[in-house]
């Protein structure tokens, strides 16, 4: 369903290799998972009936909690200005265990605008659920199942200036992958589905939207092999299978736009000691509707990704894709083709300070009207630790939107926030 890739990071993954490495980390999880009849270092075995100490009870899972607190002051090109305070809290628990860890995290925001008419409301909710199995010293198998709901403010930046009120998303998805190592053959296989359902949106110019013919059912699978060709250089190839099934014909094109996706790309990815991670591919897609009257998607698909920490203190982060995805809501068209590119960066101070700094860009295209969208934006950051449970929040964030049917938006947001941790 999905497709990406640059080629200009194939050079800098080629300087990935410096002389004398050693070969990479092996696919498999840690050998601490698979030795679980040894004993630990300075622990001896007991005579049958002797009396032991016993530790205290502990929980079988980490617990983590925190609570946002921020304000934020939004200016825009269309709009003005607005005020917006929003609380966000979070839980994580993590379970380690002798061959399977699990991960269950679970997000909030509660938004509430500061002008007369400003109703308190749920603008996100996230829960998910992850585990990773060692089913082997090569072998790793993993699971991941998430719901989600999207109910953003009227006003929120980068909306689209003639929507008053956006839809309600609410999405679900279930997938499993299960990686596996043959000496210098990797073998990597996933499979995921997904659903989504939309609101109404209310615009300025056309009134109430129903958006039930956009709602989808979404399933993925993807296969992929690489040979290790160097310590630290990995050839691979992936070829990957999906299919979009709506639950009713689109009203614009009186047919429904259900598809069979199909994607082969090849690409370089390499590893050093850690420190730096990178990967580069590029192939062809193709998203074939089953109406015959609706024109057929062909593109090129290029993905990148690169992550650089020399130290403890930077985190360099960057992407780019491609993407052939449903058109989403309140929009016309049979499907949306996506360019992003993404960058972030990390670097802490010390034990108090970390500054933060972003910047994406993207251009999307609606197949069947033509219509073009282009985005780009920074943002800066700093968090300030008052003390351990207790952190000091600054943010700057810009934003320019320039679509072919509305216009240009442009919005700058300034925001200050505190949060509580366990």
């Amino acid at each position: 369903m999905a497709g990406r890739d640059w080629t200009w990071m194939l050079v800098l993954a080629a300087g990935l290799l410096p002389s004398g490495a050693a070969w990479a980390d092996p696919l498999g999880p840690e050998t601490v998972k698979l030795d679980h009849g040894r004993l630990r270092p300075g622990l001896y075995p007991i005579a049958p009936g002797s009396a032991v100490d016993t530790e205290p009870a502990q929980l079988p899972f980490d617990l983590n909690w925190s609570i946002g607190l921020k304000g934020s002051y939004t200016s825009s090109s269309t709009e003005g200005g607005n005020f917006l305070t929003t609380l966000n809290p979070a839980i994580t628990a993590r379970h380690d265990g002798r061959h399977t860890d699990l991960m269950l995290e679970g997000s909030t925001e509660i938004a509430r605008p500061w002008d007369e008419d400003g109703a308190l409301g749920v603008t996100a909710l996230r829960l998910g659920l992850s585990s990773e199995t060692a089913l082997g010293a090569n072998t790793r198998l993993s699971g991941n199942a998430a719901i989600a709901l999207d109910h953003p403010l009227p006003n929120s930046p980068g909306l689209d200036p003639l929507v008053e009120v956006p839809p309600r998303v609410v999405s679900g998805s279930a997938g499993l992958g299960l990686d596996r190592s043959f000496g210098r053959i990797n073998l990597g296989v996933k499979a995921n589905v997904e659903r989504s359902v939309y609101g109404a949106t209310t615009r300025s110019d056309s009134g109430v939207t129903d958006n039930s013919d956009r709602n989808v059912w979404q399933a993925d699978a993807s296969l992929r092999a690489g040979i290790q060709i160097t310590p630290i250089l990995e050839v691979f190839g992936e070829a990957a299978l999906g299919r979009d099934i709506f639950d009713k014909a689109s009203p614009g094109l009186g047919v429904r736009t259900d598809a069979t996706s199909t994607a082969l790309r090849g690409g370089i990815a390499g590893r050093w000691n850690g420190v730096v991670s990178a990967s580069a591919s590029i192939g062809l897609g193709r998203h074939d509707f089953d109406a015959a009257g609706l024109g057929d998607i062909n593109t090129q698909l290029y993905d990148a990704s690169l992550t650089y920490s020399p130290n403890a203190t930077v985190n360099l982060t960057a992407s780019l894709s491609t993407n052939i995805e449903p058109t989403g809501a309140d929009a016309s068209g049979t499907a949306r083709v996506s360019h992003v590119a993404a960058a972030q960066l990390d670097y802490r101070v010390n034990s108090w300070l970390r500054l933060r700094a972003s910047a994406d860009w993207s251009l999307s295209v609606l197949e069947g009207n033509g219509e073009t969208e282009r985005r780009r934006g920074i943002g800066a950051g700093a968090d300030y630790a008052l003390n351990a449970h207790t952190a000091l929040a600054a943010d700057y964030a810009y934003s320019h939107r320039d679509n072919s049917n509305t216009g240009l938006l442009d919005t700058h947001t300034v925001s200050l926030g505190v949060t509580l941790r366990r």
